[in-house]
């Protein structure tokens, strides 16, 4: 098929569409038949973008300041005859890159899998049956339906719709919704004007629609624009920005250090050239924290894959961190701090008032009444409830009751089942969908042995206006109703009827504004989620308000509110009031309200908007098209996995896959901890990076032989970098994670109080050293033995500072001391491995390391307490004189 017939399916009518397709439109394509034109078209999914090559990837690696220097090292100790050296540092360098490598490769499987979790699904007709099916599966001559919501799986022609309109912006730039039609249009019309189409990727805002699949994949309209364009988000976030800007300043003073220190023992001491380059090498190789590019990578994959565990899905690394400073979230009410099991609790008619036992969507209860008289309107309210309905119960194989459809429209099913009285099987002649334009649904059906009737179900105030001139109704009197049903946390249904002739066929809008009967009112209540009320308390205790965002009456969501334990000082702001305020207004009074009732996709993009422009770090919930804007534009935007549409979760950072409030605090305590084992990270690897400078430093000033030489040091980076430090990996948070307020904006990695930290741990470390081997000198030992020592010192010291560094700024020896059970095997590892390097004849050569006796263990042992016990002194003079400077 070429390319001008491939383009003209927009100027093809119906009939010569099945022809060019072989599909039928009734029954749709056989399971045979799309399996056949799936084996020869392809999957309808773009080309992966090429990714790179091995070698390319491999070659990536060594970009990077750090990596220069040892490179650079590796060639001044071959020069020099130093093989060994220059071989050990050479492999430093290779195995640097290969962590690199495998954990880009790691990142990349994380989005491939996140990629597979949010696939879309496409309900389409095969073999006169609607099912779901992934979006992957569809081919051309599919029969697929739309629905509000829905992202349009493949480029289709409009053959049915019912006031569909679709928001097209991602193909054409209009924002604006473009309403479809089903008629061929001529040949030349352009792509913006093709309104008997539906493109891949563009979405549903409101109505619904049948179309035929006429391109799927690469050769879709929005796959041709988007065929160069790359899908991979880019791994690097703010932090590791940050970090790695933070490492090459440090590489870059630490080279300015060396050269000055080269020059000065050039001048001033005895030193043999190529002790005195191997002395320099031994200090740059050694004040510089290799490892933490790897660890910082590390740690927030980790936080990733925890979030998922927890069900939060995380789509890009940059959310990890911002979760950490999140200081509102704005959080839709209904499934998400409620259950989404609608039950209805109240029904009144003009003769009574009943209550409604049992909630969720099992038939278990009554209907009770408050007197004890006849009432012909509940059986025609529970009728006309019934009858206006898109629902249907169910249940499933382990027993549990289960709503197809709406849920507001379920529990009237429910509701009918709890009834003693008999109702009739209606049968369905026409009927209006329920849309938000207009907020009510209506039927026309037939009703055994009476007639046909139309029944009519929706918003109160809409139905109110259908009856206002009916004879006896009392607006006033009904709206008391309503009002009391409000303030008792209850959304409020109406309900009427109207009897109509048996030959009427059709249903529209305008036989709804006259002869209209008003049955009566039902309140329902979404119950709170229990885990949520805890949330939210949860949520206080960090600092983080919680404001309540939904489409509700004001005393409704009041209600909820309080129940949930939100800080509503029994006052809420509507969307209208917002309406009438200016954005400078919305942002002076924002904080005053948690509960935002009656809210427009509008109203919530500005509150979003006024937040951030107080300082706040938003986090913004939401499910359905509409949501798309404040979704895209809070801090954190989080779209509901179950009852969420594809459009709210592309614009999203985080899909919850349980709709639960509780995931977001969840997740944000989860973003609190990987920060805080970031920070740790560089906390616990400057400290011991500049001990080992330090000693360096001492022996070139003293004009002593090197206490360490660069491949002693290199073994102390490397070993700990893969061993101590991936103990903050799989650090739990600190217990008081969820007591402290959030970050502020913009905090630095390293603070004062960390500055402060980092010299005196480097001096305690390099000052043990430095006295150990000088008095083991004085007395005999050897150089080599000293030297072990001094590097063991180093070791152990590293080792105990990482039980302070732990609890950044509490007791060390606490209830959480064994929580982290990776702590204690990177510990017993690194023994090992320093047993290995001190006894093994091998190791001993390559190291240039001797023999310890047993006595000598004592004192790296006794320095690395020391320092552990120092510190914790140092810690507990913080907490008791400056508490709240925390870093």
């Amino acid at each position: 098929m070429d390319d001008e017939t491939m383009r003209s399916w927009y100027a093809t009518g119906v009939e010569d569409l099945k022809k060019r397709l072989d599909t039928n439109i009734d029954e749709g394509l056989t399971k045979d038949e799309a399996k056949a034109r799936l084996e020869k078209e392809g999957k309808n999914k773009l080309d992966e973008v090429k990714k790179e090559s091995t070698l390319k990837k491999i070659i990536k690696q060594f970009n990077d300041v750090i990596i220069y220097v040892l490179i650079a090292a590796t060639i001044i100790t071959f020069l020099i005859n130093q093989y060994i050296d220059s071989a050990v540092i050479g492999t430093v360098v290779i195995v640097n890159a290969l962590i690199g490598y495998l954990q880009e490769n790691k990142a990349e499987k994380a989005l491939d899998s996140i990629r597979n979790m949010l696939s879309a699904e496409a309900t389409v007709k095969r073999g006169g049956q609607r099912i779901e099916i992934n979006a992957e599966e569809i081919v051309k001559g599919d029969i697929v339906y739309l629905f509000p919501g829905d992202r349009v799986p493949a480029d289709l022609r409009i053959i049915d719709t019912d006031n569909l309109k679709m928001e097209e912006a991602a193909l054409t730039g209009e924002s604006d919704s473009v309403e479809k039609q089903i008629e061929a249009l001529p040949a030349d019309t352009v792509l913006a004007d093709r309104i008997n189409m539906a493109f891949s990727s563009t979405s549903v805002t409101s109505g619904t629609g049948v179309g035929v699949v006429v391109e799927t994949g690469n050769d879709t309209e929005i796959g041709k624009i988007n065929e160069s364009m790359t899908e991979v988000k880019e791994m690097e976030t703010p932090l590791t920005k940050q970090t790695a800007t933070f490492g090459k300043n440090i590489t870059i003073a630490v080279v300015i250090i060396a050269i000055g220190f080269f020059a000065f023992a050039y001048f001033f001491r005895d030193y043999e050239i190529g002790e005195l380059f191997l002395s320099v090498i031994a200090m740059v190789v050694g004040s510089i924290p290799e490892g933490l590019p790897a660890i910082m990578s590390m740690i927030l994959a980790i936080g990733v894959q925890k979030m998922a565990k927890r069900n939060a899905i995380v789509k890009s690394l940059p959310s990890v961190e911002t979760l950490g400073s999140v200081t509102v979230i704005n959080s839709d009410k209904t499934g998400t701090l409620t259950k989404n099991e609608m039950t209805v609790k109240s029904v009144v008619t003009a003769e009574n008032t009943y209550k409604v036992s049992g909630e969720g969507y099992a038939p278990v209860g009554e209907i009770q009444a408050n007197a004890d008289k006849e009432d012909p309107l509940l059986e025609k309210f529970l009728l006309a409830t019934k009858t206006a309905n898109e629902s249907s119960l169910t249940k499933d194989e382990e027993d549990r009751w289960a709503i197809s459809g709406e849920p507001t429209d379920g529990c009237f099913i429910t509701l009918a089942e709890k009834t003693a009285l008999t109702l009739p099987e209606t049968e369905e002649v026409d009927k209006i969908p329920f849309d938000s334009d207009y907020k009510y649904m209506a039927t026309l059906s037939d009703v055994p042995n009476d007639g046909r009737y139309i029944f009519v179900k929706g918003a109160p105030g809409e139905l109110f206006n259908m009856v206002e001139d009916m004879e006896g109704f009392d607006r006033n009197y009904w709206e008391d109703q309503m009002e009391q049903l409000a303030k008792q946390g209850q959304r409020v249904i109406a309900a009427g009827y109207k009897k109509v002739a048996d030959d009427v066929e059709a249903l529209s809008h305008d036989d709804l504004s006259t002869d209209i009967t008003f049955l009566g009112l039902a309140g329902i209540i979404d119950p709170p989620r229990e885990e949520a009320i805890k949330a939210v308390k949860a949520a206080h205790s960090a600092g983080v308000q919680v404001k309540m965002i939904t489409g509700d009456h004001p005393e409704t969501a009041l209600a909820i509110g309080n129940k949930i334990g939100l800080h509503t000082n029994d006052q809420a702001i509507t969307g209208k009031e917002i309406d009438k305020m200016t954005d400078e207004e919305l942002a002076s009074v924002i904080k005053d309200y948690a509960i935002f009732a009656r809210t427009s996709p509008d109203n919530k993009l500005r509150i979003v908007t006024a937040l951030q422009e107080n300082g706040e770090v938003t986090s913004m919930t939401g499910d359905g098209v509409n949501d798309a804007p404040a979704l895209k534009k809070a801090d954190i935007g989080v779209a509901m996995g179950i009852k969420g549409t594809e459009v709210a979760k592309d614009a999203s950072n985080m899909i919850l896959t349980d709709d639960n409030f509780k995931t977001i605090v969840d997740a944000i305590e989860e973003g609190r901890r990987v920060y805080d084992n970031v920070k740790k990270t560089i906390l616990f690897l400057l400290p011991t990076s500049a001990a080992e400078g330090f000693i360096v430093m001492a022996s070139i000033l003293l004009g002593i032989s090197m206490l360490l030489s660069p491949v002693q040091l290199l073994w102390i980076n490397m070993v700990s970098a893969i061993t101590i430090s991936f103990a903050f990996v799989y650090e739990p948070a600190e217990k008081d994670v969820m007591i402290r307020k959030p970050r502020e904006k913009g905090t630095q990695l390293l603070s004062k109080y960390y500055v402060f930290r980092i010299f005196y741990v480097a001096a305690l470390v390099a000052g043990g050293g430095l006295i150990a081997n000088a008095i083991m000198v004085d007395n005999g030992y050897a150089h080599a033995v000293a030297n072990t020592v001094t590097l063991n010192i180093v070791v152990f010291g590293k080792m105990f500072y990482l039980f302070n560094v732990r609890n950044e700024h509490g007791f060390a020896l606490n209830k959480s001391f064994f929580t982290n059970k990776i702590a204690f095997i990177v510990c017993a590892i690194l023994i090992l491995l320093q047993l290995a390097i001190t006894y093994l004849p091998f190791m001993q050569t390559i190291f240039a390391t001797a023999a310890l006796d047993i006595g000598l263990w004592l004192i790296p042992i006794g320095v690395g307490l020391s320092v552990f016990i120092i510190v914790e002194i140092e810690k507990y003079l913080k907490r008791t004189f400056f508490n709240g400077n925390k870093a």
